[in-house]
């Protein structure tokens, strides 16, 4: 473990015992998959408390974490306006009410707007002078953007960034108790050998196995936040891997076995 990995570890343990201790939710910054790879592997008798993910919406990459005191049921329901019922909406949301916010960038003239990348817009976040830490993901959507933030930040976001690159715009708050997001993918079908990670990865990527083994034995691949090293290691339904570089999926199901004993399967591939 490097430094700046050590000091998060021990800043997540002391935000847990800060939790147990005092009764209330603790936040993280939003955490990059590698940061959240540290959080999964703590030994559990070494928290306080227990603690969820959410980075805003569904299978979001980038994500906080809140560390759950007792009755941290009930603190949901106080922190949402005394109801704890997030029915239809992603099961963790309640614990980020206040804490998480969306906005919506789009252009002042869409007709002579610049055709903006995720670049783009972290570049514009970034120039305001903000830590990675306090954004979440980036999601481009044809000439706007959603971007998700630490919410005590939000009202500086709105004021101070007017232009990207040659491009003016307005940036406005999505409400949380509306907001929905359902992530753009592309249905992959195909048969692999086994539904281990490697193969499941060369289906993915339409590389060769070989290839991707140095991702996976770099520490780049992250099963469920989880970073694995194992090429063998086994994938189940409806887990997501990501691989640093190259993009995210689903492995959805095994649709059915050929007759030489090859898997067929489904794999949504996030855009």
């Amino acid at each position: 473990m490097t430094r700046d990995e050590e000091l998060l570890a021990k800043r997540l343990l002391e935000l847990s015992r800060q939790a147990f201790h005092r009764g209330i939710l603790t936040y993280t910054d939003f955490l990059n998959l590698n940061e959240q790879s540290i959080l999964h592997a703590l030994p559990k008798n070494s928290l306080y408390t227990g603690y969820v993910l959410f980075g805003g919406y569904d299978f979001a990459e980038r994500q906080m974490a809140a560390f759950l005191p007792e009755d941290a049921l009930s603190l949901c329901g106080r922190y949402h306006g005394g109801s704890a019922d997030f029915s239809g909406i992603h099961e963790n949301a309640g614990f980020f009410s206040g804490r998480l916010a969306v906005l919506r960038i789009s252009p002042l003239h869409e007709k002579y707007a610049d055709a903006l990348t995720h670049r783009d817009y972290l570049g514009a976040v970034m120039n305001l002078g903000l830590e990675r830490g306090k954004t979440g993901d980036i999601l481009v959507d044809g000439t706007e953007a959603l971007i998700f933030v630490d919410a005590r930040l939000k009202d500086f976001i709105k004021e101070e960034l007017t232009r990207i690159r040659h491009t003016s715009v307005l940036v406005s708050e999505e409400n949380p108790d509306d907001f929905r997001y359902t992530q753009k993918f592309q249905e992959i079908k195909g048969t692999v050998p086994s539904v281990r990670l490697d193969a499941l990865l060369s289906l993915a990527f339409s590389s060769s196995r070989s290839k991707l083994t140095g991702l996976i034995e770099a520490g780049k691949v992250f099963v469920n936040g989880r970073m694995t090293t194992s090429n063998g290691c086994q994938v189940k339904e409806q887990d997501i891997i990501s691989v640093r570089g190259l993009g995210k999926f689903r492995y959805v199901e095994q649709l059915s076995v050929t007759k030489k004993n090859r898997i067929y399967v489904l794999i949504h591939k996030y855009l």
